[in-house]
């Protein structure tokens, strides 16, 4: 009698154990993509009549590839949330992105964290031509949930990993609508070559520019190669852009500058090339073609490539 007591006490006291606050409940988004609310500032994961978000300020989201083993951290705070919930049924976009949420199906179980830190790792999304040049399209953002604690209806539920998954935010590319024409610079002792179309600028800047662009046909390029001598920049700006900018003698104040992308420096023979090859042009001048070959263009921590052959314009100039 006493043993089957015993063995009766000790069933009452494991099943004791087993309360809400030792109950772990998986959740698992791995297979699921996330998307953007297009109105509001929410990334979710939806599976049948479950969804995860992530409720954060996309401005905090980074517009630069972040460096190896160094992601941006967040903290889990009333600003950037993460909450994981139950519905009653099969869920949809409309249950968060419209305003106001749909009513149906109605929320049977919310988890919110409390702690912890979101962690994002940024690499960006590029097109490749037939050239070999590249385009950014976009960034990806990889994100992982540490160390973070989920209060539940039935006590606290923690994480060390939560991997959110990827969530990929397109940008507009750089139009690079330019011609097939370009000037050399009109300001008072400025050697530049400028090439622009509308709010866009990109600017050639080389040490020896009357040996480079000497009028006298070629029978074989001249080459330089992109250096702290011979810079090359794309730059855009908020409105037009035009040479009267640059010869100003104090920087205006509009248009903005956006962006500038500077040419990383050239290796002999292999990359950052400038090319100049020269013809006369009867009763005009000389037509002094310029390409830029394996050139590398960065801000940051991001890049892109010309491409293995890119024509930067003609220049024209008098005999």
């Amino acid at each position: 009698m006493k043993r089957i007591l015993g063995v009766l006490l000790l069933l009452f006291i494991f099943n004791a154990c087993d309360d809400g606050d030792l109950k772990v409940d998986v959740i698992d988004f791995s297979d699921v993509d996330a998307v953007k609310c297009d109105q509001k500032d929410i990334i979710y994961k939806i599976k049948a009549a479950e969804m995860l978000l992530l409720v954060m300020p996309m401005s905090s989201l980074p517009t630069d590839e972040t460096t190896v083993n160094n992601p941006l951290v967040l903290n889990i705070s009333s600003t950037n949330k993460v909450i994981y919930r139950q519905y009653n049924g099969t869920v949809n976009a409309d249950n968060i992105c419209q305003d106001p949420p749909s009513a149906t199906p109605i929320v049977i179980e919310e988890w919110t964290a409390l702690t912890g830190t979101i962690q994002i790792t940024t690499t960006a999304v590029k097109s490749v031509d037939a050239n070999n040049a590249t385009k950014i399209t976009g960034y990806k953002h990889n994100i992982i949930f540490k160390n973070v604690t989920f209060q539940k209806p039935n006590g606290n539920q923690f994480y060390e990993t939560y991997i959110f998954g990827d969530y990929t935010k397109p940008i507009n590319a750089l139009a690079f609508g330019f011609d097939e024409e370009v000037d050399k610079s009109t300001c008072v002792n400025d050697n530049r070559i400028f090439d622009f179309s509308i709010g866009e600028a990109f600017i050639l800047d080389v040490a020896d520019y009357a040996s480079l662009f000497e009028n006298v046909v070629t029978t074989a390029p001249r080459i330089r190669y992109i250096s702290a001598a011979n810079k090359l920049s794309y730059r855009l700006y908020s409105n037009t852009i035009g040479n009267a900018y640059f010869c100003a003698t104090s920087t205006p104040a509009t248009p903005i500058l956006l962006q500038q992308w500077n040419a990383v420096d050239g290796v002999p023979d292999v990359s950052g090339i400038i090319e100049v090859t020269t013809s006369e042009v009867i009763g005009t001048g000389f037509q002094h073609t310029i390409r830029l070959k394996k050139v590398t263009l960065k801000k940051g921590n991001s890049n892109f490539t010309l491409g293995d052959n890119y024509l930067y314009g003609n220049l024209i100039t008098s005999p």
